[in-house]
């Protein structure tokens, strides 16, 4: 099941994990195992990624990111196949999601010599990127009438869905906007018309997908492989004027 109509379907260069992702939730729609094993299992994928960079076992850190990319997308496609969306493990996919790129960001840091302060930097621009791409496909979900489990402005907790705990519900939502919220505002102030444009072009939807965060961990596992880890701080730091770009375009040529 995709989040959008035939017709705007995209190829989107984050989700590149997305066929391995639906085999893996195929094979789990008769089993016990909900989407929430899944987000635990790409945490536990995710640390010892982190934990490969760290001992400089840098082919083995690419794969595991790449491993955390498909069951990031494994968890969703397990949700639409067993028809148990939630916002529990929507907000607890994004919160572990920022939680482990400021860990693996730091593991660069650590064993590269990046500092602190532009390491920090480098982040907040991922976590901007990311949130671009995200504010732009939430919209066109919702023009679309797609996946509505993400809302383009997350000021409030939504109402539990059925199957889960509206505490639960607003516990994670807390979490989620005391660690998301700044970041959404930056974009929303940047582009706060976006939702009233015109639907999105395929091609468009393509571009800003390179600011996905599937996108970005490909990217760091290939600097990591070719041994480019001194360079992914300051990379993602020019990475993150296209957002500039891309909010150009959807302005002037999107209207």
């Amino acid at each position: 099941m995709s989040k959008l109509p035939e017709k705007h379907q995209f190829v989107d260069l984050s989700d590149y994990g997305r066929p391995a992702a639906r085999v893996i939730a195929g094979s789990l729609r008769k089993s016990s195992f909900t989407p929430i094993h899944v987000t635990l299992a790409f945490i536990f994928s995710g640390l010892i990624a982190i934990y490969c960079i760290l001992n400089d076992f840098l082919v083995l850190a690419a794969i595991f990111l790449v491993i955390k990319s498909i069951l990031d997308a494994a968890d969703g496609e397990l949700a639409r196949i067993k028809k148990t969306p939630s916002y529990t493990g929507r907000y607890f996919d994004s919160i572990a999601d920022i939680i482990l790129n400021l860990l693996i960001m730091m593991a660069i840091c650590k064993t590269s010599d990046a500092r602190i302060s532009t390491t920090l930097v480098a982040f907040v621009g991922l976590q901007l990127q990311g949130t671009l791409y995200n504010y732009y496909y939430v919209i066109l979900r919702n023009k679309l009438g797609g996946d509505t489990t993400s809302r383009i402005i997350e000021s409030e907790a939504p109402t539990a869905m059925k199957g889960e705990q509206q505490k639960n519900v607003q516990r994670l939502f807390y979490i989620y906007h005391l660690l998301y919220n700044y970041f959404d505002r930056i974009i929303y102030r940047l582009d706060k018309n976006a939702a009233d444009g015109e639907i999105f072009p395929n091609w468009f939807m393509t571009a800003i997908s390179t600011l996905g965060l599937g996108f970005q961990l490909l990217l760091i596992s290939l600097m990591l492989i070719l041994g480019w880890k001194e360079y992914i701080v300051p990379f993602f730091i020019g990475y993150t004027f296209l957002i500039v770009l891309f909010i150009g375009i959807r302005k002037n040529w999107l209207q």
